[in-house]
């Protein structure tokens, strides 16, 4: 079977034309690899668009194996054609082939032959949606879950309260108390788009990047020193699409990916509009 043919039974290329698959596969290049080798890391930006035609790729995800790819198969595809930084690593586990296109050449490829690039774009389109098909049946198992763990500690508190006090109902009931605390729906966080950014300038004139948002608590990039002298007062302006607000809180945590900063209470005019910018946001992430 020829590999245009092998291409015709993938859901990217289904629907494309055989003459105008073999346009599109005469962009490519044949690229082999020795088996060990790493074609991609998290966090770098995708210069190529490839397709396994022969081998087998390992997909791993924090050193666990989540996927053994095997011909004919798109290597990380969404990276590729979105310029979405890489969540994973890709390796080689045996000499494997591939065809390689870069993405620049593929997206001239496509402004030039607009009849190809529309059905590749549309059979995307599908997979993506397939995707987040998939992907919301998974986090409504998920919440259902969360639910019913919530309410069987909520009862397990209850109990703990009701019955007579030992060494260990102080500690079970503070354990359960933040626990159910950290699973209320308010401390759930969301991250802004780079279509819908904010950032919050501080009184030196400085801009750090939002990186996350919840009812109650920022997360912003950079460290606290950069951000405030006083980790127990920090105040500066959230810019956001939507307009601008003050916001005045403390830090009360700080990692490699970032500052988290618990928020005092807003005046019910700028609640208003950090309410309306998070919910904008969740609408990002959610299919109606």
């Amino acid at each position: 079977m020829s590999i245009v043919h092998e291409l015709q039974a993938l859901p990217l290329f289904q629907g494309i034309s055989e003459g105008h698959l073999k346009e599109l596969v005469a962009i490519f290049k044949t690229v082999t690899h020795k088996g060990g080798t790493v074609l991609f890391r998290p966090g770098e930006i995708a210069a190529t668009f490839d397709i396994l035609t022969s081998g087998e790729v390992t997909i791993e995800e924090e050193g666990a194996v989540r996927f053994q790819l095997r011909p004919v198969a798109p290597v990380g595809e969404l990276g590729s054609l979105t310029g979405i930084p890489r969540s994973t690593t890709a390796t080689t586990t045996s000499g494997a082939t591939l065809l390689s296109v870069p993405v620049d050449t593929l997206h001239a490829f496509f402004e030039k032959r607009g009849e190809i690039g529309f059905a590749f774009y549309k059979n995307l389109l599908h997979v993506v949606s397939d995707k987040v098909g998939r992907d919301r049946r998974r986090l409504d198992e998920m919440r259902s879950n969360l639910i019913r763990t919530q309410k069987s500690m909520k009862q397990m508190r209850e109990t703990v309260l009701a019955a007579k006090e030992t060494d260990i109902s102080k500690p079970l009931f503070e354990t359960l108390d933040t626990l159910i605390e950290n699973n209320r729906r308010a401390n759930y966080r969301v991250s802004p788009t780079q279509a819908y950014a904010s950032h919050v300038r501080l009184d030196s004139g400085k801009l750090a990047a939002v990186l996350e948002v919840s009812q109650g608590y920022l997360k912003l990039e950079g460290s606290a020193p950069s951000l405030t002298n006083d980790r127990s007062h920090w105040a500066g302006v959230m810019v956001m699409p939507t307009g601008e607000i003050l916001v005045s809180g403390s830090i009360v945590r700080e990692d490699e990916g970032g500052v988290v900063v618990k928020l005092d209470t807003l005046v019910d005019e700028f609640k208003a509009k950090l309410d309306d910018y998070t919910t904008r946001l969740q609408l990002l992430d959610f299919v109606v």
